[in-house]
Formats: structure tokens, sequence, C-alpha cells
């Protein structure tokens, strides 16, 4: 019975660990108010060395316009780093959001 009673309290405890990384919402809206358009966007978590592919594939982002992205990429990251590239060849770089905790992030 004893060993019974510790087995559940080990799995409730291991369910209880995990059920925070499956639950975080993922989702951001990136908001473009730099008077660019912006042409690119990258978001990688920052457990890898690679941007990934771009966010906005063959679309662009005008100025004054937000997008909707879900940074849920199966890793259990909440930390990302952003990549914005303009029409004008300007890049803007913004590590170390916490996507999990974010709703809208803006490019100004």
């Amino acid at each position: 019975m004893k060993l019974n009673a510790i087995a559940g309290i080990v799995l409730s405890l291991s369910t209880l660990a995990a059920t925070p990384l499956l639950a975080a919402d993922r989702h951001v809206t990136i908001v473009n108010k730099t008077g660019y358009t912006m042409v690119e966007f990258y978001g990688s978590n920052n457990g890898t060395s690679a941007w990934e592919e771009d966010i906005l594939g063959g679309d662009v982002l005008a100025h004054g316009q937000s997008v909707d992205v879900n940074f849920d990429d199966a890793s259990g990251h909440c930390i990302f780093d952003f990549l914005a590239i303009f029409e004008d060849g300007d890049q803007v770089k913004q590590e170390n959001v916490d996507v999990c905790k974010v709703g809208t992030f803006t490019f100004e």
C-alpha cells in the first residue's frame, strides 16, 4: 500500500511539472510601426543558433499592419530572438523575448 501511495504522488508531481510547458500560450501579435515595410521576419528560440525560415514567407508586413504568430516549435522554449528585415535593408534584432508572457511585440 505504501509503495502505491508513493508512486501516485510521484505521478501527480510529474504531471504538474509538465503542465506549464504544455499549457503555455506562445501566440504573439507582431506589430510594425516603423514607417517601413517589413519584408522578412524570423523568430528562433534561444536554444538554437539558426534563424529557421522567414515567418512572413512571400508576404510582407506594411507599416501599421500586424500578424499573429504561433511560436510553439515543440521545443518547450519560451525565450526567442526576433529578426526583422525592412525594405530599405535595415535589420532590427531583439533578443530574449519571452513569448509565453508577451502577447504583443511592436517594432517602432
